[in-house]
């Protein structure tokens, strides 16, 4: 099944390659057939290779020029012999370009460039059809072919083993280099950059892979006649049906390419707001001396803006009247009211939490029963890391209706209690003082406050003290107090002072039970002692008989074993006993 798995897999990439590569070709691939310019000329194809463009004349235009001159040639190299005959006939003003004595082409004023003459117009597209028709014939010819399937097989190979050993490399001696950045990543946010280059160098690996493959389809393509008048056409039909005006905003049309372009740039925007804010975040605003929360604050801001200025713009180059999102605006008002009241209100609390601040970036907080750093606060949620290095994502508007516990809000020192209790007996004085030691012994405890011990009460096993110190880095806090416990105990079994543990004493006293006992259950209980009894009886006269006939004993209710059977009888026992 592995190897089963594996063959799918590489087929599947095989085959997303060569989709990809077809795709890129046809974009790279020469323009479409019919190019024009102001002056509405159109460019004449033979065997997939531009020669020259012609322009309207007379009541023909310039496509049908066009497409006479191609289906012209075409049916001489089908019909002609290798030596075709190229001539200029005509006059000065209006020559005519004629091939084995056919008309092919007159060349009119509009036809001409740079100030040519249409004779010199003339004679330079006689040269270019001349070498045309040659090299459509030596196309054709076996040798030809033959050679042109051979480099098109060895480019294919050529491609193939390139591509293979570019995955290769890039899974066998690359790949591995930053699965071990992560491995060896302690922190959450170390190895998420890790993660983020291995993925961008897969994608640059694949890219990569396909140009090699989209290169050598072009030119194998255009080693052959027919493949290049065929990718040509795939080309052209690919790059029309983009350029469709098909799609309506108002009344302006755009096309699927145009489409693309914004969807294109909208993408640019985003990724540059992002790269705007990190730099701002982690090069600009940190030499300000600004705290981290201004920091986190002032780089949102920023990325927000350049969004929506971005949009604003964008949408205006593309020819998007802004006066018509007013109608947009006032449904999107409705929709919001009545559909998606839950993200408006998320959205609201964010802007609050953002200009108002209650939370800022960094800060160690308790949510309900989550405790943890604030890592990011976004327009509808804001993500915690937590003890145990995971991130939460909380509705910001939890922060706004419930009760929240911020240790770092405008000051990181806060106080931790200890409760200790010690046994009945020992000295308060030298309790205090045991304390007050682990408490300077550790190194995370502030002098300023200074530690305290209060006398909290006498409990059932034991006296209650309660020791106070202050700490400046909250998120510590649950192992400094289980260090602290550490020393304390150290400490206190030093001083010789006990830490007791619950006792329960149970005293038994002995004594008649006065029990009430219905009639009905002492004659249920006389009654059932009866039969009993006689049950009992029964049972040793049989055991009595059976002896005498089996040992020779009279049946003087002797047993076998020389002791008399006695009856039993249970009487009846007073109310109270």
């Amino acid at each position: 099944m592995n190897s089963f798995f594996r063959c799918r897999y590489w087929l599947t990439q095989v085959i997303l390659v060569v989709i990809g590569a077809i795709a890129i070709a046809c974009l790279i691939a020469a323009a479409p057939i019919v190019a024009q310019d102001n002056l509405n000329r159109v460019t004449i194809f033979f065997d997939g290779r531009p020669l020259f463009e012609v322009a309207p004349a007379g009541s023909l235009t310039g496509q049908q020029r066009a497409d006479y001159v191609s289906d012209t040639l075409k049916y001489i190299i089908k019909t002609a012999q290798p030596t075709v005959n190229v001539e200029i006939a005509g006059t000065e003003k209006l020559p005519v370009i004629k091939v084995n004595g056919s008309h092919l082409l007159s060349v009119t004023s509009n036809d001409t460039l740079n100030g040519r003459s249409p004779k010199e117009q003339a004679r330079l597209w006689q040269r270019l059809l001349q070498n045309a028709i040659k090299r459509a014939f030596i196309e054709r010819t076996q040798e030809y072919l033959v050679q042109a399937v051979f480099l098109s097989v060895g480019c294919g190979l050529w491609a193939l083993i390139s591509s293979w050993g570019v995955g290769w490399l890039w899974h066998h001696r690359i790949k591995w280099l930053f699965h071990k950045k992560v491995t060896k990543s302690t922190h959450r946010h170390r190895h998420q950059p890790a993660l983020s280059a291995e993925i961008a160098g897969g994608t640059l690996i694949l890219l990569f892979r396909i140009t090699i493959l989209v290169f050598t389809l072009i030119y194998t393509s255009k080693l052959f006649p027919q493949t290049r008048q065929l990718s040509r056409q795939v080309n052209d039909t690919f790059v029309q049906s983009l350029t469709w005006e098909i799609i309506w905003v108002g009344d302006k049309p755009y096309s699927v390419l145009g489409l693309l372009t914004l969807i294109g740039l909208f993408a640019a925007l985003i990724l540059l707001a992002k790269v705007v804010k990190k730099v701002l975040r982690s090069r600009i605003l940190r030499l300000t001396n600004l705290s981290r929360p201004a920091q986190e604050t002032i780089a949102l801001i920023a990325h927000y803006a350049i969004l929506l200025i971005g949009s604003i713009v964008l949408l205006q180059l593309w020819g998007l009247d802004i006066s018509s999102l007013a109608v947009f605006a006032g449904v999107l008002g409705v929709g919001i009211g009545l559909g998606i009241q839950g993200i408006a209100k998320e959205c609201v609390s964010g802007l609050v939490l953002i200009f108002e601040r209650p939370i800022q970036v960094g800060d160690f907080v308790n949510v309900g029963e989550l405790m943890g750093t604030v890592e990011n606060i976004g327009i509808r949620s804001t993500e915690i890391l937590t003890l145990d290095q995971v991130s939460i994502i909380i509705p910001n508007s939890r922060f706004l209706e419930a009760e929240v516990v911020n240790w770092t809000h405008n000051n990181p020192v806060s106080r931790l209690k200890l409760p200790v209790g010690v046994a009945y007996g020992s000295d308060p004085i030298k309790v205090r003082s045991a304390l007050i030691e682990a408490a300077k012994g550790h190194p995370e405890i502030l002098d300023q406050p200074a530690p305290n011990v209060f006398f909290t009460g006498f409990g059932e096993n034991a006296l209650k003290f309660e020791l106070l110190v202050w700490i400046e880095d909250p998120p510590k806090q649950f192992q400094i107090k289980s260090e602290l416990y550490f020393l304390i105990e150290e400490i206190l079994r030093h001083y010789h002072v006990d830490i007791p543990f619950p006792k329960l004493d149970l005293h038994v006293r002995s004594g008649n039970f006065p029990v009430d006992v219905s009639h009905q259950l002492i004659e249920s209980l006389t009654q059932l002692s009866q039969e009993l009894t006689q049950w009992m009886a029964r049972q040793s006269y049989g055991s009595s008989h059976n002896g005498t006939s089996h040992n020779g004993t009279s049946h003087n209710g002797t047993s076998h074993n020389g002791t008399s059977h006695r009856n039993v009888q249970i009487n009846n026992t007073s109310d109270n006993n």
